[in-house]
């Protein structure tokens, strides 16, 4: 199997403010729009953890498809989590099945991922990660899923349980992705749970990185084969699960596999995006972990899931190394720019694929741009209409400006070199007003792109 295979007042109120901030709705907000549809799985093997199975598996896959498993916050569900995510979108266009756990542990809350009891602490010990596991095999077995590439994302509780996993089963996890998560092992039991009264996220707990990465290792005793990359998001403003618990999940993976606990690189991706990077001997990058300013505990930015996907490598056609690797060192407060002077673009020489996906007042727009020249296009600017009604809200992997009307999306620091014959993808989201059409025609660069 794998790769070698305190009052309950107090935590109703805290439910409450969960669901306010839309914590069950995930951590991006754009419903798929796909032929492919959620289905639940019953008696999908050992569950003691009680728990409810949906999977959504794509029309268009490989024989061998990716994993990924993608856990609600509490108080959430896995239906819910699939509506209010980008992830079912992308297994569309990237051919991975979802599977979409529901937790139905209480403590206090409703509906949260166990990560403190015993049983959850320890490997084949019982209660949701045996569950979770039970799914990982269902669906190898049942879709021949690659036991290779499986991977495991989640919000909150979550991303809490994300940890979890990674710690408890590096046999079966590929990589991770946790959004407003704690280290494996930071909460002490049911009691210590509710995070309005836990020593965890309360911030009494605070321990050195040999201390949380030993809860990981002590949790597989003997293990000695590699261990899942790690990548962490949390709110410079999270009030619920502080901040201050993004530092401790770096101590514990960085120890856990190794690394310096000085950042390898740091850089501004996006702006108010600023993420540190933790690179092994390879260059590869082992863990990676965004700060988003001024953030709470809902994170409602667009593309985190995409640059998820892409930390995974599920955004490649084939499988291959994980990406990315290590980039030239930034100062954390840079802004992205374009590099100056940008490569003309011949006339003819660029394509642009554009694709929709859209529900009642809102609408992803997935685009992808390719160098038909040959000739290194090198700082970019892809210019367009939007339809009378589309308003752009969120954006991933450009800078979008204005959000309606003629719109301009300048390259990332990351992205601004298109080599002959490549193509980069970037996206947004917007909301409209009933026309959900695409824009007439692209210049990059100034010069007009063909459609395909």
């Amino acid at each position: 199997m794998g790769r070698t295979r305190a009052a309950l007042a107090a935590a109703t109120a805290i439910l409450s403010t969960l669901v306010g901030v839309g914590l069950a709705a995930g951590v991006v907000f754009a419903p798929p729009a796909a032929a492919a549809s959620l289905v639940e799985v019953t008696n999908f093997g050992d569950n003691p953890g009680g728990m409810r199975m949906h999977v959504y598996v794509p029309d268009s896959r490989p024989a061998n498809p990716a994993i990924l498993v993608a856990m609600h916050g509490c108080g959430g569900s896995g239906p819910g989590f699939y509506s209010g995510s980008e992830f079912a979108s992308l297994a569309d266009r990237y051919g991975f099945i979802v599977i979409y756990p529901t937790a139905t542990q209480q403590a206090g809350f409703g509906n949260c991922f166990d990560t403190w009891s015993d049983a959850a602490k320890r490997r084949g010990g019982g209660s949701d990660p045996v569950s979770i596991v039970s799914m990982v095999t269902y669906v190898e077995r049942q879709y021949g899923g690659d036991p290779d590439r499986v991977f495991a994302t989640g919000s909150s509780s979550g991303g809490m349980m994300t940890n979890e996993m990674l710690a408890l089963y590096p046999d079966v996890f590929s990589a991770g992705a946790a959004f407003m998560g704690v280290p494996f092992g930071c909460f002490a039991n049911a009691a210590d749970y509710p995070p309005g009264t836990s020593r965890c996220t309360t911030g009494q707990l605070d321990l050195t990185p040999q201390q949380w990465g030993d809860m990981v290792r002590n949790a597989y005793p003997g293990y000695s084969g590699p261990r899942p990359r790690v990548q962490l998001w949390h709110g410079t403003a999270d009030t619920l699960v502080p901040y201050s618990r993004l530092n401790e999940e770096i101590e514990q993976w960085t120890n856990v596999l190794g690394l310096s606990q000085t950042p390898t690189s740091t850089d501004t991706p996006q702006p108010n995006w600023n993420r540190r990077r933790y690179a092994g001997s390879s260059g590869t990058v082992q863990v990676e972990a965004y700060s988003i300013q001024g953030a709470g505990h809902s994170l409602p930015m667009s593309g985190m899931a995409q640059v998820a996907i892409q930390f995974f490598g599920l955004d490649r056609s084939t499988p291959g190394s994980p990406s990315p690797t290590t980039s030239t060192p930034t100062s954390p407060s840079s802004t992205p720019t374009s590099p100056s002077p940008s490569t003309p673009a011949p006339a003819g020489a660029c394509r642009v694929a554009y694709t929709i996906n859209a529900w009642n007042t809102g609408l992803t727009a997935s685009i992808t741009i390719t160098n038909t020249s040959t000739t290194t296009v090198n700082g970019w600017t892809l210019a367009f209409t939007l339809p009378s009604g589309q308003t752009i809200v969120n954006g991933w992997n450009a800078i979008y400006s204005p959000t309606s009307g003629t719109v301009t999306a300048r390259n990332m620091p990351y992205n601004a070199t298109i080599a002959p014959n490549a193509s980069i993808d970037i996206g947004f989201q917007a909301t409209h007003t009933g026309n959900t059409g695409r824009p007439a025609a692209f210049t990059l660069n100034g010069a007009t792109c063909s459609s395909g």
